[in-house]
């Protein structure tokens, strides 16, 4: 685990409620595994602004509604729960999602609008109200400033392991910390994966700013990774400004900004190295498109491939099938002769064609590699974007078709 930084303003605490014994849930490990951690409070100071993105998943789970609903309240509480998702539950998961809240907003003397509630494990279960009512109380005695780290893990389903990370940069003498965990493995592709991530900082904002913040930290990092090409129901990503530090951020934004993006890209590079069953950490580049649409468009293609993925897991410089999926990509205007792959810096094909000088050997040199760098060249434009995905393995069959027995 990276070393977390605490944020001030901010205390929090989980514990083992038994919600994955509840619901028999395996992640694909030992009964004796059930007992982690799998309840979380996180409690904000009087003025803390939140700003937040969910799933675009048109069957949301019912914590998203309602956290989209009490998003436009002044937020004092985060409560997330693993092992459950309260997904496809209708009016009663409504109901014990509001439940919940109360539980949180009554031991904390707050109001139910100000907690934002998250879910994340199977889908189409009730969530078992006992494993809640019998620890809220418990949480919030336990509540501390350094904590994070528990969360980390409690938020964690088939997650091999917890996924933090935090970065400070200077405005003067003041030192300005942002601090964010996620948990995500498998059901990953853009619009929100099946992702949670929490990211907490003292500078001073105003929610708006924090969510243009946020939107722009997103659209470069989580939404551009995807392991499966699945769309979860749950998915969300939270941004929480304490203004400790009384450093305003409009005094410092393009540093903040940047230091905002680079923790939530390496939170989702983090996710894409825990891919359920990942063997290989692969970016798809694309370059020389006339648009970002075009660009992505080609990288999801190939990014999305069962062959391509497949091919990778093997070692297997396959180049036809990343030929085949470029080719397929629905842009116009993609012409043969545009078109020139690289597997890290050895071209594999050159203006449409066979590179001369390739040679199978130094194409399964590449493939074998941890880590691969699949650039495509589709045109003469000064457009480059990025992707992130894994191989598909043998593991990720077992892990899903074993998810919930």
């Amino acid at each position: 685990m990276d070393n977390i930084l605490n944020i001030n303003g901010i205390t929090c605490a989980a514990i083992n409620s038994g919600i994955k014994h509840a619901q028999n849930f395996s992640e694909n490990l030992s009964i004796k595994d059930t007992k982690k951690l799998d309840l979380s409070i996180i409690f904000l100071k009087k003025g803390t602004q939140t700003a937040a993105v969910f799933t675009k998943n048109i069957f949301c789970a019912a914590p998203v509604l309602v956290a989209k609903n009490h998003l436009n309240h002044a937020i004092k509480a985060l409560v997330i729960n693993s092992g459950n998702a309260n997904a496809g539950t209708g009016l009663v998961g409504l109901k014990n999602t509001y439940k919940v809240c109360d539980l949180v907003a009554k031991e904390l003397d707050i109001k139910a609008e100000q907690v934002l509630p998250f879910s994340t494990g199977v889908i189409g279960q009730l969530l078992p109200m006992a494993c809640f009512e019998n620890n809220i109380s418990t949480l919030v005695s336990n509540l501390a400033i350094d904590n994070f780290s528990q969360v980390a893990q409690a938020i964690m389903t088939t997650d091999l392991v917890d996924k933090v990370y935090s970065k400070q940069f200077k405005i003067g003498d003041n030192l300005i910390t942002i601090t964010g965990f996620a948990k995500g493995s498998g059901m990953i592709r853009p619009d929100m994966a099946t992702m949670l991530s929490f990211i907490f900082t003292d500078i001073e904002a105003t929610q708006s700013e924090l969510q243009n913040c946020l939107t722009q930290a997103v659209n470069q990092s989580f939404n551009r990774i995807t392991i499966d090409g699945d769309t979860s129901t749950n998915d969300a990503c939270t941004l929480s400004a304490t203004g400790v530090s009384s450093i305003k951020i409009n005094d410092c934004m393009e540093k903040f900004q940047q230091s905002l993006n680079t923790v939530t890209k390496i939170l989702a590079h983090k996710i894409i190295k825990d891919g359920e069953g990942a063997t290989k950490f692969v970016e798809v580049c694309v370059k020389g498109g006339i648009s970002v649409k075009d660009c992505l468009e080609v990288a999801y293609t190939v990014a999305h491939s069962p062959l391509v993925k497949t091919a990778l897991f093997a070692s297997d410089a396959n180049w036809g099938r990343i030929l085949a999926a470029v080719g397929r990509a629905n842009i116009k205007y993609l012409r043969i002769e545009d078109v020139s792959i690289y597997l890290g810096k050895i071209c594999l094909i050159k203006a449409g064609e066979l590179n001369v000088y390739y040679t199978e050997a130094q194409g399964e040199a590449q493939m074998k590699k941890s880590e691969i760098v699949i650039t495509i060249e589709i045109g003469k434009g000064e457009l480059t974007e990025s992707v992130w995905t894994t191989d598909l393995s043998y593991d990720y069959i077992k892990i899903n078709s074993a998810y919930r027995t």
